[in-house]
Order: C-alpha cells, then structure tokens, then sequence
C-alpha cells in the first residue's frame, strides 16, 4: 500500500522535534511492506541542517517553501492508498490540508496525524470556524502523537468521526547505549528547544534547582537559550545534532524530561527524550503527568518530580550506581513493551482494518 505522508521534516530535527518520531514509525511502517513518500517544505532552515540523508526505506520529497509548490506536491496524493497530513508542518498548514483532502483519490484513507494534540485542541476550542473543525468531516481517522482518553474524547467533541493516539517509542537502532563522552560530563542535563508554552516549566524544574546546587554540574542544549539568565554551573551549549543524542543521554548521571505545558496538563503525552534516553540506558527525570505509569513504573524505571524541590532532593540523593540501574531497566522495559515495532503493529491492524472494510462494501 502506498501512503503520502505531508509532515514538517523527515530528514532534519532542527525546530523539529517530531523528527524522530516519524522516523521510527515509518521506518516499522516500510519494514511492513507500505510504499512511502514524505513530503516536506524547505523553510526554517531545516534543509541547511539535517541530521540525516534521505533513507532508502522512504521516499522524500523537498519542496520549496511556495504555494504553487504546495500544490504541485498535494497534486501527488491521488497516487495514494493512505493520505496523511501531520500538524505543525510548518508552511501554510491550512491550505495543505484542504490541498490534501481535495487531491486524495476516492476510496483512499484519509488522515490528520497530530504530533501536538493538547494545543490543536486549544485551538479548536477557541475558534469554532477554525478550518481543521471545518475539515473533520473529509478526515476518517484522527491519528495523534499521544494524550490517551482525554484527548479522544476531545477529538470526538469537536467533530472527529475516530480518533487513536500512537504514542512515542524507541528505535533500537537510533537510540542505543554508547560510550560516554567528557564533553556532555553532568550531574543532570537537559535537552530541549526555548518554547513559550515550556520556558517557565524550564526556569522552575532545570535552570532553578541548578542555581540552588552551585556544586553540581548541569548540562543545557537545544536551541534559543543563548541570552537566558543562567548560574555560572549550567553548561549551555546550543542545538545537538541527533548523532549526540545518545551520548547526551548516556553520560551524565541523570537526565531531565520537562513536558510542554499542555501536555503536562493534558497527560499520557510522553516526549520522544523519555524512549529516546530510556533505549540508551539513561537514568531519567521526569516532570509529573498523568500516566507516567502506564509506560515506565515509577521510582524503578524512572524518577519523577512535581517541583523544583523534587529534582533538587533527587540530584542530592542520587548515587551514579542507583541511575544506572534505573536505567538499565527502563532500557529493559521498552525494549519489551515500547518500541516502533510495537506501534506500528497497531498503525498497520488500523490500516488495513479500514480498507478491508471499504473494499468490502464496495463489492
């Protein structure tokens, strides 16, 4: 089956950190046998940065950052089993979706893949002509990045006929243990671009406990944060490329996980860091949201705090050999239970589910 996948990049995570999301799903996804293009606009620089070259297991399509090369490209989608359009795209996403819906051909699935559930869903709530609501009707399936019950009740409000979240994973083949590295050396680190909805979360849970621990070293990358008031004992230094990522995760003694603000509020919204340092044995940290145990169990796979105060005590009371077997054991857990492999067995039972059925009543 042939799927055309409309998202903001495949082959650079710069401003893009659904990157390694889409990565690991389509890549399970072509392991499956489905045929795949990615289309994705060159704008924000992320042509000038990518972490990657085009893989062999999907077919990418760059195009520039116009209306009439938007349209050549969603011309594309009637070629197509599976249509799929992903939010934050980043290039006239309004226009992309209703190019996308009105190319696909009769018959085919058609599907809003959301990587940022909690905030589209604001903004729904908030403008009831918003052009996706008037969209819903033209899509069969919503897909999201995750959000559990909240956020499929939600779609269902707003006028969404089916909505599943797929939630993040592991690749095992990205995100793996490696040897450390001195140039990452933390006591904790953090990684993640300056975004309004999660700056302040940062301040409270990164950047405060570090100015209160003037004897431990922390670790800051991501883009953004170069004029942000920091204590002399954070490290920053700027955008990671993907390749460091394990090593990122591997070599301080523990790292942080903080929630955008809607996600936090939202819960069962899991970042990719949490399966990406959790595959590379890190021991994690995370901020609280609820469901955090449905994927990694509390205290034995992973840390969590509620405050500032929670990650000063945690820092204070953790001993390099207890991070490591926390890690080690997270590692251990998606491994079993959360990896691409086991989500695109979902992504794959839904697919062919809703075709089955159509080419039945078709007959």
């Amino acid at each position: 089956m042939k799927i055309a996948f409309y998202g903001s990049s495949l082959v650079s995570a710069y401003w893009n950190g659904a990157a390694t999301y889409y990565r690991g799903l389509l890549r399970a996804l072509a392991e499956k046998g489905y045929d795949i293009t990615f289309y994705e606009p060159d704008v924000y620089d992320r042509q000038k940065n990518r972490d990657m070259d085009p893989p062999d297991w999907c077919k990418v399509v760059v195009y520039e950052g116009t209306v009439e090369a938007l349209r050549a490209v969603t011309a594309e989608a009637t070629k197509a089993d599976i249509v799929v359009k992903a939010s934050g795209v980043g290039f006239e996403d309004d226009l992309l979706l209703k190019e996308v819906l009105r190319n696909a051909q009769k018959g085919a699935l058609k599907i809003l893949w959301d990587v940022d559930a909690p905030a589209t869903l604001a903004e729904l709530k908030a403008d009831p002509d918003h052009p996706l609501r008037r969209a819903l009707p033209e899509i069969d399936l919503v897909l999201t990045y995750g959000g559990g019950d909240p956020v499929v009740s939600a779609y269902r409000a707003v006028g969404a006929a089916e909505c599943i979240p797929v939630y993040n994973a592991l690749d095992p083949q990205t995100h793996h243990p490696v040897p450390v590295e001195g140039r990452f050396t933390a006591d904790l680190g953090f990684l993640g671009n300056r975004l309004p909805d999660r700056e302040a979360r940062v301040e409270h849970f990164f950047l405060e406990p570090a100015s209160r621990l003037p004897n431990r070293r922390f670790l800051l990358g991501g883009s953004g944060w170069h004029d942000k008031p920091m204590s002399s004992n954070v490290n920053y230094i700027g955008h990671v490329s993907t390749r460091d990522h394990n090593a990122f995760n591997v070599t301080p003694m523990a790292v942080l996980n903080i929630s955008r603000a809607s996600m936090a509020e939202n819960g069962f919204s899991p970042a990719t860091r949490v399966f990406e340092a959790a595959g590379a044995g890190a021991c994690l940290i995370t901020d609280y949201w609820e469901g955090i145990d449905f994927f990694l169990k509390p205290n034995e796979e992973i840390l969590v705090a509620r405050d500032g105060d929670d990650v000063v005590a945690l820092i204070a009371g953790l001993s390099r050999r207890r991070a490591q077997e926390i890690g080690e054991r997270a590692r251990r857990r998606v491994l079993a239970d959360h990896t691409y492999a086991n989500r695109a067995e979902k992504v794959d039972a839904v697919f062919r589910a809703r075709l089955g059925a159509r080419m039945e009543a078709a007959e």
